[in-house]
């Protein structure tokens, strides 16, 4: 996350396109439609105008397919050519746009945006009932997690390791609800995948590959990017004496799918996912995405066109609405702060965007009053930083005075120069890893053995008296302090809530309250300005720590802080 970003979000082929939101043109402007079948995602003024904005999709040429009631979100099909032109002229609609990724996390390693090269950087180198909160132990490979004994979660779960009542939702590529440190935890009735997956684009481009199941529309407890599950076991892997554990172990977690198998994150699934998180009744969510393809959604840059302004107020636009209906449902938002070693508050110049569809990049500058990196710039949103073990800003996390509120360990690969742990993936967080994942990856073998390219990476597997098998991998970035923090949340929640109307839970303004009260301070480095020269960063990644030890720009209120949180939380709710 006041992007919960990160940090880090159409369907059918011919769809995968350009957001192409226009500015209102004349009646007598009117174009004629062509061109193939494709969907797009029509905003209606407000919800107020839904049925007004339905009928002027018809009117346009178009058809409704879908209509998400929540925020006035309509996925509507039409040919591909002329029908956002005739439909923005209808004073019901707020913009329209061709089905368009709003937002990713990275795929294998590869260089996505700002998660890219982060998360894996070390590689290749070295409704239920509620249940008793009985305090559980420490699993086998938990002395591996210096993130976890971090937030003192080792301590906190002697107190509260959380309520199965308290649901955790993960909007991210998936959940693999089958992985024994998941499944005690994994609520797959109240799971969603809101995605369809996409084998490649109009050009022919790979997006996500073969579909593996029938219908390209991945189960409800797969996951084909491995980055949903790795949050989820950081969250609430269960203690059970096997593999590893999570911050809150005993809490429930949801899938509620909003990302590609690629990674990227589509307008109408991540605003369903949000809108559900709300109807479903589910208490934190973990968004360790953020929007693309403007790195920031601007509302007016001279840089970009028309169309092009329309299209990021759209964004805006719809995005807005989606947080503010999960957060007056009561819906705590956790956001990752983001990758791009960047001040938040004075953002540089852009030069990367739009990254979508290729080649459309121009330089633009970009105005911190008028230009959001979207989700942790959006409104109730918490936004997560990231530190390595020695608690060093990791060099990879954005900061500033403006958009952070907690941080958290999110690993560090190059933390500890001149000493033998620099360089070293102990240095990032270890959680869990989906066997299909490793196997596509090279890093297990098809007989389910860890490859040399998987024991050079780090990769684990821990394998159960009765036969179970799980595995492991080490990533790094604001998407992994993260969840840490919502962990924590989960945890207030849990000690915390009550039930109102049939329903347990806490409101979201209290919990933010009692995970800020309850950090733990740090105060920004001595000199203030620190750079990461030594590390072989070049100078752009140097950052200058602004503010006291009560809330800084690199620590926010400080490092969340599990035990702290359920022993002291209560003072921050009267």
């Amino acid at each position: 996350m006041k992007r919960p970003r990160l940090l880090a979000a159409v369907l059918a082929v011919p769809l995968f396109g350009a957001v192409s939101a226009v500015a209102v043109p004349a009646a007598s402007a009117q174009p004629a439609l062509s061109g193939p079948a494709t969907e797009f995602t029509v905003l209606a003024k407000d919800v107020q105008s839904i049925g007004s904005a339905q009928q002027a999709i018809k009117a346009a040429g178009g058809t409704v397919l879908e209509t998400n009631t929540a925020v006035g979100l309509i996925r509507a099909s039409a040919p591909a050519t002329g029908f956002t032109e005739r439909v923005a002229t209808n004073r019901a609609v707020f913009g329209a746009a061709k089905a368009q990724v709003i937002g990713s996390v990275p795929k294998n390693g590869k260089k996505t945006k700002g998660d890219a090269g982060v998360e894996k950087e070390g590689r290749g180198g070295a409704s239920k009932k509620a249940a008793a909160n009985k305090a559980v132990g420490m699993d086998p490979l938990d002395d591996q997690l210096w993130g976890l004994k971090s937030v003192r979660s080792d301590l906190s779960r002697t107190k509260q390791p959380g309520s199965k009542q308290v649901k955790v939702g993960v909007i991210d590529t998936g959940i693999d609800g089958t992985h024994p440190d998941i499944a005690p935890n994994f609520d797959e009735a109240d799971s969603r995948n809101f995605t369809r997956d996409i084998p490649t684009d109009v050009n022919g481009v790979e997006v996500d590959g073969p579909c593996e199941f029938r219908g390209c529309v991945d189960p409800a407890n797969h996951d084909d990017g491995g980055h949903g599950t790795h949050v989820a076991g950081t969250i609430a892997a269960a203690a059970n004496g096997f593999g590893v554990s999570g911050v809150a172990p005993n809490v429930t977690l949801v899938n509620i799918r909003a990302g590609q198998d690629s990674g990227y994150f589509f307008l109408q699934p991540t605003v369903d996912a949000l809108t559900y998180a709300g109807d479903a009744g589910i208490d934190v969510v973990n968004m360790s995405f953020y929007t693309d393809p403007w790195l920031y959604n601007c509302t007016a840059n001279p840089a970009d066109s028309p169309a092009e302004q329309a299209e990021q107020r759209t964004i805006i636009e719809a995005t807005q609405r989606a947080l503010n209906y999960a957060h007056r449902k009561g819906v705590t938002m956790l956001v990752a702060l983001g990758n791009q070693h960047t001040d938040l508050g004075k953002p540089l110049p852009d030069t990367t965007s739009p990254d979508y569809p290729a080649n459309t990049t121009h330089p633009r500058t970009v105005d911190n009053a008028s230009c959001l990196n979207l989700p942790v710039e959006g409104n109730h949103t918490i936004g997560v930083s990231s530190f390595g073990p020695s608690q060093k800003k990791a060099d990879y996390s954005n900061y500033g005075l403006e958009q952070i509120s907690v941080s958290g360990p999110g690993g560090y690969f190059r933390d500890y120069f001149g000493t033998p742990w620099y360089r070293t993936v102990q240095n990032e967080i270890l959680s869990t890893y989906p066997k299909n994942v490793g196997v596509a990856e090279g890093n297990i073998d098809a007989d389910g053995n860890i490859t040399e390219a998987g024991l050079a990476a780090g990769v684990q597997k821990a394998t159960a008296a009765d036969g179970r098998v799980g595995y492991y991998q080490w990533l790094q970035g604001t998407s992994m302090a993260t969840p840490h923090a919502t962990g924590v949340a989960a945890l207030i929640v849990s000690q915390y809530g009550k039930k109102s109307h049939g329903e347990f839970g806490l409101d979201p303004d209290k919990v933010q309250r009692v995970l800020e009260g309850t950090a733990a301070k740090i105060a920004c480095p001595v000199p203030r300005t620190v750079d990461y020269l030594n590390e072989g960063r070049p100078a752009e990644f140097t950052a200058t720590c602004e503010g006291d030890p009560s809330f800084n720009g690199f620590y926010g209120h400080g490092a969340v802080d599990a035990y702290s949180a359920v022993t002291h939380g209560s003072q921050y709710l009267k």
